[in-house]
């Protein structure tokens, strides 16, 4: 059971629910877009709310660097900013809204407090904080989910063995119920024969919480659509029928929690969907209006709206359609970890986004650069092993966005250097499955490694390491541990090439910036390999003074 004393929680299982969430949404969006009727048919629920946990997400090991022993707290503040930073849409909104009310109960527990009462009062806290943020709230949507799911755990908190685990099963359980029975609370499901898509999307993140507290994967709650899509109506033009505003206004805004009130009054009349979330001087606000003028305006008179977002719903189509017609050719894109790859990615025509270790870019950064290239065909290096989800949740979204006008691969590129040597034999004029064949293999069959140097104690698979020694990896693990750059530099090179090669990469990193640690590993190669071609490039990477790989 839990005792007093027991009401903290632990940044790692955080950063593992984190994890899990994110995969989860990922793995649902495409099913939760589907469900999307209210309250607009523009079928983007279940991404925007993937979107917005992203952005959480990389915030929160931003702020962290993935390290489970940092403190809670402003690994916490981080989580919650930056999930109102990167809040998408009316569904993104309140859950943002619901992560930060979550994060300040857990920060502001005391040691006396039993976790599952500070659990229970976390769900109870994010549902009164979502519902008042929310100008007309309506039952039938993920309000009413989160709402059941609270009401359950706070049942299940009062038996006094009960564990936060217990928490947040019953509140799974308490919110797949809820989400079961929105068709009979709001008439555009029951027509639809779905069930909410925001309740989906709470209920797939309150299932990540049970798996990560109990590691039970629980039966998701499905509805008569399945995986079918739902056409969203249109008129002959590309109108949308549905009744309602015709645009979408989002921006955050600089005010003093005092001018809101004001704020939400003003908006409120013009308009639906009204949501403001947010506190100690930065809000989020979203509204669906017809007069995008006035909407900006009571943001400026609260304070300084920027960052701001307009779609018009009929023209969000029609701008798909025209995208289709004027897209040609193929690119590719390319995270790059530092500025000199980033110019070799581009020499070789590809389109660049920033990446590297800590800085890995966003589904929306990755989504952004295929669809703005103006290609109908699109290649994605994503150069990190961490990213190749992103970028293939980022590729399916395109698709699924541009149906039929667009095709993007995902090259499954673990390591920049097996981005570089994808690219090299990039052919636009090949065909397009030829061309993503030929540049998987080439990357597939190019054998990866680096040197870095530990920033703290730990256990690798060469042995344990202290902060300061020189690690060497080989294929994605540590397989040396070592107190001198070159020593650990050439015993990596010599892992590599003992299987063989003709050509070896050096990348050389910011910690590297003239380039001498490279230069002399290539002389080692020249010497002890002379049978071996070695070329070495200015990188520029963080925490890697050098990238090698051999093929």
């Amino acid at each position: 059971m839990d005792t007093p004393g027991s009401a903290s929680i632990t940044l790692g299982a955080v950063l593992r629910f984190v994890d899990i969430a994110v995969d989860a949404l990922a793995q649902a969006r495409e099913e939760i877009d589907a469900l999307n009727v209210y309250p607009v048919p523009d079928g983007d629920t279940g991404t925007n709310m993937y979107l917005t946990m992203s952005a959480a997400r990389d915030a929160v090991r931003d702020a962290t660097g993935g390290d489970p022993e940092a403190d809670l707290a402003p690994a916490l503040a981080a989580f919650s900013r930056g999930a109102l930073l990167g809040a998408r849409g009316n569904s993104g909104v309140i859950l943002s809204e619901m992560i930060g009310a979550l994060a300040r109960r857990i920060v502001h527990a005391t040691p006396d407090e039993r976790r599952a009462h500070v659990m229970a009062e976390a769900l109870r806290q994010a549902t009164e904080a979502s519902y008042a943020a929310v100008g007309e709230p309506v039952e039938g949507t993920m309000l009413t989910v989160i709402r059941g799911a609270a009401e359950a755990g706070a049942e299940a908190a009062q038996a006094p063995t009960a564990r936060s685990s217990d928490v947040f099963t019953a509140a799974a359980q308490g919110a797949r119920t809820a989400l079961a029975r929105t068709p009979e609370q709001l008439q555009v499901l029951r027509d639809a024969g779905v069930v909410d898509a925001g309740g989906r999307g709470i209920s797939v993140i309150l299932d990540a919480a049970e798996t990560v507290l109990t590691g039970r994967r629980p039966v998701p709650v499905t509805s008569p659509l399945g995986s079918r899509s739902i056409p969203i109506p249109t008129t002959p033009s590309g109108d949308l029928t549905a009744e309602g505003p015709s645009y979408e206004v989002m921006y955050l805004l600089d005010a003093e929690d005092a001018a809101i009130p004001t704020l939400r009054s003003a908006l409120a009349p013009l308009g639906d969907s009204l949501v403001v979330v947010g506190g100690e001087g930065l809000w989020n606000v979203h509204v669906h209006v017809d007069d995008v003028g006035a909407a900006v305006e009571a943001g400026i008179a609260a304070g300084r709206p920027h960052r701001i977002r307009v779609t018009h719903f009929a023209e969000q189509i029609a701008e798909v359609r025209q995208r289709a017609t004027d897209r040609q050719g193929r690119r590719v894109v390319a995270v790059a970890a530092g500025p000199g790859l980033a110019a070799l990615f581009e020499e070789a025509g590809a389109i660049v986004v920033p990446g590297g270790p800590g800085k890995r870019p966003s589904t929306g950064q990755l989504l952004e650069a295929i669809t703005t290239c103006g290609a109908s065909e699109v290649i994605v290096l994503p150069n990190d092993a961490d990213s190749v989800r992103v970028a293939q949740i980022a590729a399916s979204t395109a698709e699924a966005d541009l149906e039929g006008v667009i095709r993007v691969a995902v090259i499954p590129t673990h390591a920049q250097v097996s981005g570089l040597a994808a690219i090299a034999v990039h052919e636009p004029g090949r065909a397009f499955d030829q061309d993503v064949l030929e540049m998987t293999a080439t990357a597939r069959h190019a054998r990866q490694g680096a040197v870095t140097v530990a920033s703290r104690q730990a256990m690798t698979m060469a042995g344990p390491c202290e902060p300061g020694d020189v690690l060497g990896v080989v294929a994605g693990d540590f397989a040396v541990v070592g107190e001198d750059l070159y020593d650990v530099a050439t015993d990596v090179l010599d892992r590599l090439l003992g299987g063989g090669g003709e050509l070896v990469t050096i990348v050389a990193g910011a910690e590297d910036a003239e380039g001498a640690l490279a230069t002399r590993c290539a002389g080692y190669v020249e010497e002890h390999h002379p049978a071996v071609d070695v070329v070495v490039y200015d990188g520029g990477q963080e925490r890697y003074p050098l990238l090698v790989s051999v093929e």
